[in-house]
């Protein structure tokens, strides 16, 4: 049965598309079945990095490792059972048909809360949460103090977060591993980054969640987008020496996927 991966957050351009996209390509380049979706039915940005993958592979005559998105199932209304949610039952089909023929299943969520992302929580083995390293974006987390020190609670993502393992306990499924993701952290001064440590630190004791170091704000993402390529796929282009800035994001990209602790999963690139 597949291990599902959950990529959440609730607020725009924290880095869940890059992220899902890295991780996906990551764990089809050690061999392993990978099948995604993409609940954000609106902007579709990791499906369309798929989508560019796929054309820019097939123009440039390459074969390299990919991820398989899939479109959620059209459901008949009439199908539904009383009080039963159509987009639940919509995402729930696509995950059943998926389980027994792939290793992973990875989902990418919107940066909105919708009944479909609320839904994909539920059935998260792994939760990856990508935060900017800002009080900004920290506040989806928990609310904090004026000074930034002291925790008055959690927030609107933690607390869905904290009903989907309540869901997930009363089905007497296994608990979700929570990371949240600390991306951007190139861009702060040190002062701030000292603050956010000291702020998730005490959040992950409080609410249940690991943490883990992502992605510095790097030109080569952007650059790698229109083609929907990885920095995993750099040599196999023909880059045959690559910079500092693209070495050190693959180190990220390496600590990344140790950090995720995946089932079955040997990160030896």
């Amino acid at each position: 049965m597949a291990h599902i991966i959950v990529v959440g957050n609730e607020k725009g351009g924290a880095g869940k598309s890059t992220v899902s996209m890295h991780v996906a390509t990551a764990l089809s380049r050690m061999g392993h079945k990978v099948s995604a979706l993409d609940l954000d039915l609106r902007q579709r940005t990791f499906g369309r990095y798929v989508e560019n993958r796929n054309e820019f592979l097939k123009v440039s005559d390459l074969s390299l490792p990919s991820p398989q998105v899939y479109e959620l199932p059209e459901i008949d209304s009439k199908a539904l059972e009383q009080g039963e949610n159509t987009h639940h039952h919509r995402l729930s089909a696509a995950v059943a048909s998926l389980k027994q023929n792939n290793d992973f299943i990875l989902i990418d969520c919107p940066g909105s809360h919708t009944r479909l992302s609320q839904a994909a929580h539920s059935l998260a083995d792994t939760l990856v949460t990508p935060l900017n390293d800002s009080f900004v974006d920290f506040d989806l987390l928990a609310r904090i103090d004026a000074s930034g020190d002291k925790i008055k609670g959690p927030s609107v993502y933690s607390e869905m977060v904290w009903n989907a393992r309540q869901r997930r306990a009363q089905a007497k499924l296994k608990p979700i591993d929570w990371i949240v993701l600390r991306n951007r952290m190139g861009a702060q001064q040190m002062n701030n980054k000292k603050k956010m440590e000291r702020a998730i630190e005490m959040l992950s004791k409080r609410i249940g969640f690991r943490v883990g170091t992502g992605f510095n704000e790097r030109v080569i993402f952007r650059e790698l987008f229109p083609r929907g390529l990885t920095l995993l796929d750099l040599k196999d282009i023909g880059v045959k020496q690559l910079n500092i800035s693209n070495v050190a994001a693959r180190q990220e990209l390496r600590d990344l996927m140790k950090s995720l602790k995946l089932p079955g999963v040997d990160v030896d690139f």
